[in-house]
């Protein structure tokens, strides 16, 4: 479970304006350029063998800067963060002393975090999935993202916004992946613009940690 919440994070602009999730999702990638948030997620395996669904509650801190930076810090129950900083993806799980990174440009495109924190513009997006207006629901407009490659372990990514925001209202992502798993998180204390130091994605493994390079 510790590694599978992880993993999800570093797993045609035909028409000006969509109705719905989909306007949402245009406005909030032209318009917010960095950000900063808190997060609480929670991670649901489906049940098997008679057994009821297991769920992992985390919390943790997010930001990111366009087109390509963005950190996310997780402080309960452990402690993990990772790190874009741009070329490299970082992975440091504290309890363990260990820091994995993989290049970038090879991992992020199709993954979760590219939705919300990664991506220029729609266009980008459009290269790795197939977005699509989702149902209102929970007082959320919502839009699906379903990846174009059938490789991965993501079947389907869906971002929920409050509508009537201008810039934002960024509220949540919903993670399914191919095993059946289910990721929910939930943003609050969105800060829109933020000014935020270069040197907030910077990473520099810790002093003894184990390296391991993918």
């Amino acid at each position: 479970m510790k590694k599978y919440i992880a993993t999800v994070l570093i797993a045609a602009c035909a028409h000006p304006v969509w109705a719905g999730g989909l306007e949402s999702l245009e406005t909030f990638v032209k318009t917010v350029n960095s950000g900063r948030a808190e997060f609480s997620q929670v991670v649901t395996a489906p049940a098997k063998d008679g057994q009821a669904a297991r769920s992992k509650t985390s919390t943790g801190t997010f930001e990111f800067s366009r087109p390509n930076r963005f950190r996310f810090i997780y402080k309960k129950p452990f402690e993990q963060s990772i790190v874009a900083d741009g070329q490299t993806l970082w992975l440091y799980d504290t309890d363990l002393n260990q820091v994995t990174s993989r290049k970038q440009s090879s991992v992020l495109g199709s993954t979760p975090a590219a939705l919300i924190a990664a991506a220029p513009d729609l266009r980008a997006l459009q290269a790795d999935f197939t977005l699509a207006d989702a149902p209102d629901a929970g007082g959320l407009q919502w839009v699906v993202a379903t990846p174009k490659s059938k490789d991965g372990q993501l079947q389907a990514v869906r971002v929920g916004f409050r509508p009537g925001e201008k810039s934002s209202g960024l509220a949540a992502l919903e993670i399914i992946d191919s095993f059946g798993q289910r990721s929910v998180l939930t943003f609050s204390k969105v800060e829109v613009n933020p000014n935020l130091p270069a040197d907030t994605f910077r990473f520099t493994p810790p002093k003894g940690a184990d390296v391991i390079r993918q």
